[in-house]
This record gives structure tokens, C-alpha cells and sequence, in this order.
């Protein structure tokens, strides 16, 4: 008996943080997996290469795409001259984005999908865990490293599958947002806010696409928003009776010695996140679970062992004195909500307030004014970023000044070098401060850990 042959894939810009986890996932399941690109950088070099995935050299070779493909999986690095792309299309072989690959890999599964500006990793993550509580066979696609996960990417034969729904174009290839791709049964809009200037030149523009996601929920499907979002609801408002329509409020909590207990019909439940903004992520994942068969008892007994997704509100190093998290914070919604957090939950500290400016839209000076107040309720903020990094046209890119006036903040300082920012950061006096780091970038490549271990020390 002959047997089956092995699906071949080949991916072009392997190293991306879930293309090279899609690989990884993709020769779990069986598949012959090979990849290339021009640099691959950690964490990815090392799990590429653990899974025998790792190019043996860097650069592309239109001889390493044959005729024998089944499909060739295109990175957002691609670019359209890429000589293993041209090559893909003469041969005729079936050419995907991720999104388009996962969801043909989940053409039998129910598709869940949560989208939004905010929180939707967190969401994502908080289902994830539950759903592990409970013991429910799932696949996944999420944005961020969780406890008790091994990869962010997960295919099998589950029935269900949770994925993390970017609005960002698919591929070089295929400017669709990705949350489109993968056409949901269930979907979730945490919130909007403009972000991806580059991709979207308007708000207009970007909302579009987040109605375009509401209209493409089938009929008999599901569709939940945060009725604390305004730009949400007003999608919400467009009522159709052939889709469940749900809304969810900030969860009723309250904190008590600097931790956050849930109140429910069964009594207070303490969990180990924080935050408002927090509180609207639980319940949005309560209500979604519920859709899919999980009661609050199995909820909350899962959700109070929640600990966040890698670099959502991170905690880097304490003591009684002090505290210093990291949080993937960037864009202006989420630094309010980050901040507002942080502050609330440790109200008697001084909080300083430490944000990287370092995507395409935070450096942009038609953009940075959506930055106004986001910091108002750190006691101290700085601000750093790199001006070597910013690769705006030259009438684009902001300068010190536009900073200051744009943040709206009392005596802001501003940092270009890291290491000066580190200087500033270790000379300080730390006792009854906490320290909130916020970027979805390296802050210079600054060791964070081992500046969180010595001021955190200073203070013992």
C-alpha cells in the first residue's frame, strides 16, 4: 500500500514571530516545512533551529522553490521583487499569506476571532487559558508567549480554534486586513482607536475595516462588543437579526490592598491582573466562553490563575518598596489604559511613567497629537526614542518639540540615547516608586531585566 504523500510548504521571510511559529506548528502536524530570509533574529533563530527549521544560509534562492510545492507561505517582509516569490508565480504554485494559510488549514474547525485596536491578545490569552482549565481540545494563533504554551501557534485536529485577528494587511501580496482572512463564526471588537498610519492615511479608513469585519459575520454566527467603546457601539448600532449580537460592561471588581477581586454572584474572586481596561478584557472573554459552553463557575475558578500574556503589565522584579513592569503599550488608547491601570492599583506610590516611541505612526508628526493627556496620570513620564530608527519622509518626522507639545505633560523628560535613559533611570531614588516601562520595541536594547534587578535592589 502506497503511502500518503507529506504536504510540502515552503515559507518565504520565515523569521517573523508567527510565521516562523506557523512553521514550527505546520511540521508538528506532519508537513515538510522548509523556509528562508534575509536575517533571522531571537528568540526565532533559536526555535527555528531546535525544530531543524533554520535556513543554513540568509538571502533568497529562487532554486529552493520547485515544482513539487504544495504551497508557498508569504511574510509581510516579502516584497513583491523577492526572486522566490517571482519564481512561486511563474511555476503557478498556490501562494497564501498566514492568515490565508491558517484558515485553510481550519476549514473544518469553529472560527473564533478577536479583533480590536486593544486587548486583544489579552482576550485571546484569557480564553486560551481557560479553555486549558477546562480541558478543551483547541487550536490557536495569539499574538504573545503564554504560561503553559509552547508555541503561539497551534494546528491539530481540535474542532475549535482561537485566533488573535490583526487589522494589518495580510501579505506584500494581499493588502486584506488579516481578521478577514480568516472569516469567523464568532467574533469579538475589544475597541477601536486609529493605529497603522502607514496602512490606513484616515480614521475613516481604519474603522471601515472593523465594519467590514462586522458585516462578514455569517448568518446564525456571533458578534461581541465593548459597549465602553464608542467607535465599537456605533458598529454595534447597525442591528442584524440573522447574528447574536452581545455587549459586555467593565466586570464589577474591587481592590483591595493592591489586588483586584472580581465580584460575583458566589462572592469576591481574586485575580492576579489589574486594571479597568482589564476588567473590560475578562468580561469579554467570560461572555465569548460562554458562547462556546463554559460556565462562570469553570470561569472564574480558571481565570483567577490568569497571569498575562508575556509583556502585558510583565512584572520585571518587586519588592516592598518598589515594583517595575514592562507593558506592550505604543499606541496613545493603550498608554492611557496602561498608565490609568498601574496608577489605580498602586495609588499611595509615585508612579514613573516610561514610554518608547517606535512604531511608524508614533513617529510620524501627523499622528503624535493623539498622544495628548495619555500620560496624565503618572507622577513623572519620560519619553525615548531613536531619531536614527525613524524612517518618515523628512516633512513626517517628529522632533523634540513636537513631542513636548503633543504629550501635554509637565516637565516631560525626553531621551534620543538609551543609555542616557538608563542613567536617568538608575540615579533615581526608587523608594515608594514604581517604575511602568511601556513599548512594543527594546528601548535601545537596554538590558530591562538586569535595570529592573538594580533598582529594585536600591531600595532593599
Amino acid at each position: 500500500m502506497t503511502s500518503k504523500k507529506k504536504e510540502k510548504v515552503h515559507f518565504i521571510a520565515i523569521g517573523g514571530s508567527v510565521m516562523h511559529s506557523l512553521a514550527i506548528a505546520l511540521k508538528m502536524k506532519g508537513l515538510e516545512v522548509t523556509g528562508s530570509d534575509d536575517n533571522v533574529y531571537t528568540p526565532s533563530k533559536e526555535r527555528l533551529e531546535t525544530h531543524g527549521l533554520l535556513p543554513e544560509s540568509y538571502g533568497w534562492d529562487d532554486n529552493r522553490i520547485t515544482e513539487d510545492l504544495d504551497a508557498v507561505i508569504l511574510g509581510m517582509h516579502a516584497k513583491d521583487e523577492n526572486p522566490e516569490l517571482k519564481k512561486a508565480k511563474a511555476l503557478g504554485l498556490p501562494i497564501y499569506s498566514f492568515p490565508e494559510f491558517i484558515r485553510k488549514q481550519s476549514d473544518d474547525k469553529q472560527r473564533i476571532v478577536i479583533a480590536g485596536s486593544h486587548g486583544k491578545t489579552t482576550i485571546t490569552a484569557m480564553i486560551m487559558h481557560v479553555l486549558q482549565y477546562a480541558n478543551r481540545d483547541f487550536d490557536y494563533v495569539v499574538g504573545a508567549y503564554l504560561e503553559g504554551f509552547d508555541n503561539i501557534v497551534k494546528l491539530s485536529e481540535a474542532p475549535i480554534i482561537i485566533i488573535e485577528g490583526d487589522e494589518y494587511f495580510s501579505s506584500a501580496l494581499d493588502k486584506t486586513p488579516k481578521f478577514l482572512n480568516y472569516e469567523h463564526h464568532i467574533g469579538l471588537i475589544s475597541g477601536i482607536a486609529w493605529d497603522h498610519i502607514n496602512a490606513y492615511k484616515t480614521i475613516d479608513n481604519y474603522v471601515k475595516q472593523f465594519e467590514i469585519f462586522a458585516d462578514s459575520t455569517p448568518k446564525g454566527g456571533t458578534l461581541i462588543f465593548c459597549e465602553e467603546d464608542d467607535m465599537a457601539m456605533v458598529i454595534a448600532s447597525n442591528q442584524r437579526t440573522d447574528v447574536t449580537q452581545i455587549h459586555y460592561p467593565v466586570h464589577p471588581y474591587v481592590l483591595k490592598n493592591e489586588i483586584t477581586y472580581l465580584k460575583t454572584d458566589s462572592g469576591l474572586v481574586p485575580t492576579k491582573i489589574f486594571g479597568q481596561h482589564n476588567m473590560l478584557n475578562l468580561n469579554g472573554a467570560r461572555r465569548l466562553l460562554s458562547r462556546i459552553g463554559i460556565t462562570d463557575e469553570i470561569f472564574y475558578e480558571a481565570i483567577s490563575s490568569f497571569e498575562g500574556a508575556s509583556k502585558r503589565l510583565q512584572l520585571l522584579k518587586k519588592n516592598k518598596s518598589t515594583s517595575v513592569f514592562l507593558d506592550f503599550a505604543h499606541a496613545p488608547s493603550k498608554v492611557e489604559a496602561t498608565t490609568s491601570a498601574f496608577k489605580e492599583r498602586f495609588a499611595k506610590k509615585k508612579l514613573v511613567a516610561c514610554l518608547e516611541l517606535h512604531t511608524f505612526s508614533s513617529l510620524n508628526k501627523n499622528f503624535i497629537n493623539n498622544y495628548q493627556d495619555t500620560l496624565r496620570a503618572a507622577d513623572e513620564a519620560c519619553v525615548y526614542f531613536n531619531p536614527h530608527n525613524n524612517k518618515q519622509k523628512e516633512e513626517s518626522k517628529i522632533e523634540i518639540e513636537d513631542i513636548k507639545n503633543a504629550f501635554n505633560f509637565h516637565e516631560l523628560q525626553i531621551f534620543t540615547e538609551a543609555e542616557a535613559l538608563q542613567n536617568y533611570l538608575l540615579q533615581k531614588n526608587w523608594h515608594d516608586s514604581n517604575l511602568l516601562l511601556m513599548s512594543s520595541g527594546q528601548f535601545g536594547n537596554i538590558n530591562l531585566q538586569s535595570m529592573a534587578n538594580n533598582i529594585v535592589d536600591s531600595t532593599n
